[in-house]
């Protein structure tokens, strides 16, 4: 802004230039302003906030900037952090309320409680995503070792020697079986609840359909896997014919078994 002084006497003009900030020349990282774009005057301070999950370089949530003449004061910065975890059966002896990124928080567990990975002891970094693990301590005799494998299915995550109570571990059917029950299995007072199971599928043959002199409806497959519970439509050859009704060469699949209709 110019502010304009005349000089009546010598018939001069001398300007003054007051220098100002506004909100609109600067940006933060990974924080903002309250308030909308604003003009400061010199040595006036105003406060930034950083986003959830973020704080500023002296730890706390909000900082302030003031305006001087060569600019502003610092240039604003949020960096990632991580807040204090919640400890289950286990202690640090760190009194820190806020990590930075790659910073380490040492543990360990109340006399007779185990981590997951069977020590007393254990450490956990900050990472942009939050902590690495979790901080927690169980009473050995409620863990799990590995859950019940099943026929022609798999576990989806990588298998651990232990499981602390309340771990869930998730099933999946290999290519056209079904799976029957929940798909989740999790561990209790040291005990897993029941796994699936995964049901066969009906592998339709063409030796099986030529002995019957029938084919697939609508399809010109020599070999068909059908699922557990679907239907399959039949039709007879040609030059054969069935002496039953339409109902009768839609078979429905049951764990591997299919009865086939006959042509003659």
């Amino acid at each position: 802004m110019v502010k304009i002084i005349w000089n009546w006497e010598e018939q001069i003009v001398v300007d003054f230039l007051l220098e100002t900030c506004s909100t609109s020349n600067i940006e933060i990282e990974n924080g903002f302003f309250p308030e909308p774009v604003v003009v400061y005057d010199i040595n006036k301070q105003t406060q930034y906030t950083c986003k959830s999950g973020y704080v500023t370089t002296d730890g706390e949530i909000s900082g302030s900037v003031t305006c001087l003449q060569s600019g502003w004061s610092a240039q604003p910065k949020c960096i990632k952090s991580c807040e204090t975890p919640l400890f289950k059966n286990a202690r640090t002896k760190s009194n820190r309320t806020w990590f930075k990124v790659n910073d380490t928080l040492d543990y360990e567990c109340h006399d007779g409680y185990e981590n997951r990975h069977n020590d007393i002891k254990g450490s956990i970094v900050c990472g942009y995503n939050g902590w690495s693990d979790t901080p927690a301590c169980d009473d050995p005799t409620e863990k799990c070792g590995p859950p019940k494998a099943i026929s022609n299915g798999d576990i989806t995550s990588f298998l651990l020697t232990m499981y602390p109570p309340g771990s869930r571990v998730e099933y999946q059917c290999q290519s056209y079986y079904t799976l029957q029950g929940s798909k989740y299995a999790t561990c209790s007072n040291g005990e897993w609840s029941k796994p699936p199971r995964c049901i066969d599928p009906c592998i339709i043959t063409e030796e099986n359909m030529n002995e019957n002199n029938i084919q697939l409806k609508g399809k010109n497959d020599k070999k068909y896997y059908a699922k557990a519970g679907e239907t399959i439509e039949f039709m007879c050859k040609l030059g054969y014919s069935g002496n039953t009704g339409m109902l009768s060469f839609q078979a429905v699949c049951q764990e591997g078994i299919v009865q086939y209709p006959r042509c003659k």
